[in-house]
Order: C-alpha cells, then sequence, then structure tokens
C-alpha cells in the first residue's frame, strides 16, 4: 500500500507546458542543485514521457520533471532551476509523490465499514493529551460531517488506524528528517498498517499559527488514510505543502470535500435551493431535475462556462453555479432563452465572447455577457463541418490552449479550428483512443482551470490534456453543493 505524507499547502498548480534544455541558473549552489534532484526523484520522478531511448530519457528528465514541478506550483515553466523554484523545493511539504494518475489512489482504496476506530499510541510533549485528543477527533469529524463514515477513540488493543509522534527512524521505512522538511506522513486504506498516521516529533506542534498547526496536518493526512492523494487545487487541505490558515470554524474545503465524498458519498444531501423566481410554471414535458440534484446518479445533458459561471443542463433546466452568490439556482432553459427548449451540448469561446448551444440537428450563438442570441441563428450543425449523418451532438468543448472545439458524438469526435471557423481535416477520431482513461462515450464536457471535464453517466474524468492523464475521478452531483 502506497505511503503518503503531509506537507499541506495552499498554493495553485497552474499548468502549463514547456520543453527547454535541463540547465541550472548560476545563481544556484551546488547544495541547491543537490537539493533539487532529491527533491524531484522523491515527488516528481515518473513525470518524464517514457521513449524507447534510456539515454534520452536520462538526459530529459531533470528538464521534464522539474517543468512539472513548477507548473504544479504555479511557477514560469522553464524546466531550469532558479531561486524561486528551490525556494519552493525547500517549503514544509507532505512525502507523498505530487504527480499522481488519480486524486485517488491507484485502484481507489476506500474503507468498507462505517466505523472506524483509532487509538493514539505515543503523545508530543508539546501539547497535553486532552488537546491532542480533542484535536485529533476535531480532526475527523471535519471527514464525518460531510460522509456516512463515524470515528471512534479507542485506548488499548489494535485499532484501524495507529497513530503516533515520534522523531527520525520510527518502525516504518520512511524516517522522518528532523524539523521542516516532512511533517508527517500516512498509509492508504487498507490492512494491517492501511490508514496508520505518523507525526514527526521534531516539529513543534501548536493550536495556532505559531509552529506547525495540528488540527490542518492531522486533517491533511486522515485525508490519505480515508483514500485520497494530493490536490492541485492551492485552497484544497490536500495541496502538498504547508501553509497556515485560520482554524476558527474551518471546515473541509470544496475540493477535498468533491473527492472523499466521490469515495464514500454524501451523508447528508443538503435541501435543493428555491428555483429562479422567473422560472416558468407551466409544466415541462420532462421530468423536473430538481430531486436528483443530490443524486449520485445525477446524468448531465451538457455543461459549459459562461463569464466565469458554470452552467450544468438537464431535461431543459439548467443549474447555475456562480462565483458572485451562494447557492445553486436551477432554472428554466426557455426562461433565459425563450426560443431554446432544452441543451444537448453548449461551450463558450471566451476571447470571441459567445456562447453556443445545441439543440438537436440546430445549434444558437449567444452573445456571453449580454446572454442575447446572435444575429442569423440558430444553424444547422452540418454548418460547421459535421456529416449530414450526424442528427445530434453529445457533448462539446473549446479548449482555450489550442483554440478548438472538440465535438463527441457516440464514440468519436471532431477537432473544430475557432480562429479558421472550419474542421479540421483527419477527423472524426476514435474517443477512446485519443483520450486515454475516459471512455468511449461523452455526455457532457466543460473546461475549469486549466482541465477538461468529461461527464459519461453519472462519473466525471478530470483530464489534463498536455499529459493525456487522467487526474481524478469524481461524480456529477460534487458541483452542485451536496453535502
Amino acid at each position: 500500500m502506497p505511503l503518503t505524507g503531509l506537507w499541506i499547502v495552499l498554493l495553485l498548480g497552474c499548468i502549463a507546458l514547456c520543453r527547454t534544455a535541463p540547465t541550472i541558473a548560476p545563481t544556484i549552489s551546488p547544495e541547491e542543485e543537490d537539493l533539487a534532484e532529491g527533491y524531484l526523484t522523491q515527488f516528481y520522478s515518473d513525470v518524464g514521457v517514457k521513449n524507447s531511448s534510456t539515454r534520452t530519457i536520462k538526459e530529459n528528465t531533470f528538464s521534464q520533471d522539474l517543468q512539472a514541478m513548477q507548473a504544479f506550483f504555479g511557477l514560469e515553466v522553464t524546466g531550469v532551476l532558479n531561486n524561486e523554484t528551490a525556494e519552493v523545493m525547500k517549503a514544509p511539504r507532505c512525502g507523498v509523490s505530487d504527480i499522481s494518475r488519480y486524486g485517488h489512489f491507484a485502484g481507489r482504496p476506500r474503507w468498507q465499514k462505517r466505523l472506524i476506530t483509532y487509538r493514539i499510541t505515543q503523545y508530543t510533549p508539546d501539547l497535553t493529551r486532552s488537546q491532542v485528543d480533542a484535536t485529533i477527533a476535531q480532526a475527523f469529524q471535519l471527514y464525518s460531517d460531510v460522509i456516512p463514515l463515524d470515528f471512534k477513540q479507542v485506548y488499548s488493543g489494535t485499532a484501524d488506524i495507529m497513530i503516533l509522534f515520534k522523531g527520525g527512524y520510527h518502525g516504518d521505512f520512511y524516517p522522518f528528517d528532523g524539523a521542516g522538511g516532512v511533517l508527517a506522513h500516512a498509509n492508504s486504506p487498507g490492512r494491517n498498517q492501511g490508514g496508520d498516521t505518523h507525526f514527526d516529533d521534531d516539529e513543534t506542534w501548536t493550536l495556532t499559527q505559531r509552529g506547525v498547526n495540528l488540527l490542518l496536518v492531522a486533517a491533511h493526512e486522515f485525508g490519505h488514510a480515508l483514500g485520497l492523494d494530493h490536490s492541485r487545487d492551492r485552497r484544497a487541505l490536500m495541496f502538498p505543502t504547508y501553509k497556515y490558515v485560520n482554524t476558527n470554524g474551518y471546515r473541509l474545503p470544496d475540493d477535498d470535500r468533491r473527492g472523499v465524498q466521490a469515495l464514500y458519498g454524501s451523508r447528508t444531501p443538503v435541501p435543493t435551493t428555491p428555483e429562479d423566481p422567473t422560472e416558468d410554471p407551466n409544466p415541462d414535458p420532462l421530468p423536473n431535475p430538481r430531486d436528483e440534484q443530490c443524486s449520485r446518479e445525477l446524468v448531465f445533458d451538457a455543461a459549459t462556462s459562461i463569464w466565469g459561471d458554470l452552467f450544468f443542463f438537464k431535461n431543459g433546466y439548467y443549474w447555475r453555479k456562480s462565483t458572485t452568490f451562494q447557492g445553486i439556482r436551477l432554472i428554466r432553459v426557455n426562461t433565459k432563452w425563450p426560443r431554446i427548449q432544452y441543451v444537448d451540448a453548449a461551450f463558450e469561446v471566451s476571447y470571441k465572447d459567445a456562447v453556443y448551444l445545441f439543440e438537436g440537428s440546430q445549434y444558437w450563438g449567444i452573445k456571453a455577457y449580454a446572454k442575447t442570441i446572435i444575429s442569423g441563428y440558430p444553424k444547422s450543425i452540418t454548418s460547421l463541418g459535421l456529416p449530414s449523418s450526424v442528427s445530434k451532438v453529445d457533448a462539446a468543448v473549446y479548449v482555450p490552449s489550442t483554440r478548438k472545439t472538440l465535438i463527441f458524438v457516440n464514440n468519436q469526435y471532431w477537432s473544430y479550428d475557432e480562429g479558421r471557423n472550419q474542421m479540421d481535416l483527419g477527423y472524426p477520431r476514435s474517443i477512446s483512443q485519443d483520450f486515454p482513461g475516459i471512455g468511449s462515450k461523452v455526455d457532457a464536457a466543460f473546461e475549469n482551470m486549466g482541465y477538461l471535464y468529461f461527464s459519461s453517466g453519472p462519473r466525471q474524468i478530470e483530464y489534463y490534456l498536455p499529459y493525456k492523464r487522467v487526474m481524478r475521478v469524481l461524480l456529477n452531483y460534487g458541483w452542485l453543493n451536496c453535502y
């Protein structure tokens, strides 16, 4: 079972790739060069693309791994070791690799029972036992508040999760490295040592912003013990490096909540928010999706961003997840765009200030800011270059980095060049061949924060196109505030 560690950070990984020669800035000391090589070997050694030439792999590994590390932490991606990159490498962090296939561990390990026991066998002298007990319980409660698991402390025998504070060598094959560096680590769920969590007692453990805050570190490690891998969202608890945030009234951040609920489900679905007051009271021929909002089986018809907000379409309605107001609003499509009854696919081209909505064999262009239909629409989907045999589009998504729109139909997709306003040659192509790991069918797709999200049935894949890699497996309903 993989050993996971804790070096919590709330930084953000932007994703961009450059391929440059593996060079080192002249101001970097030999000690920092050694630090960088060790750091990349420990946390990014599997990033480089493998080929048949071992010599080529070795020559390119440092630069490729360094690019991946710089992208993860939102640094300028150069493949060149500089002072800014070296400083990030020196920050306290978690001991698990930052590069993994999923936001969950390989094989998606999880606990198969509802009551998980834990036992603290060795305490830190930095805090009283009662303070440690209360803080560990609080860290577990962050998860039990949102998933249907309960945690119980026991004081003898072997618990599901064994916890200790000890510096240096402490009985496993991953000795701690003194103050700073690795703060703690934990095993993923499983038998025997599964979930066991160790804290480096060479750190100064506190309940404040001084030293190392035990609540934040423990909550991060227990995420690993429940099956969560590191996140690329700098706001997430599961981001790999440590940074103090105010713990008064602290709740599990949204990214972490969605990840753990994808493994265990939601403890109590929240009541759906009232629909928009402008909604047409006339009955709709399709079922109202209001009762499906927090269903683990929720399937989207389409999804897109519109000026920073996310729109998820279902049965002639859409849920709007806004950056400017709380809650999720459910609105009928034809109350916003009276000429459109339902949406099969949707995508936004931000630099054109336009959103395109597909309905059967036609599609509509809408000015994103004004949300008014562009003159000349609707148009036939064949005007995009699709063959007349296509009667309906399953999903579409615009990729800002390539300025291409991907259009999905059954098990194939087309690539439309927005700059040239024409379909690329050589299409359609196979979905499963060009997007390994997402399956052969896409019901809805959208772009967010540099990632593509592909939905097939209730399951959703977070995909990083430059690596052609699945990052996480989610469920659709996790976007709709279901906790």
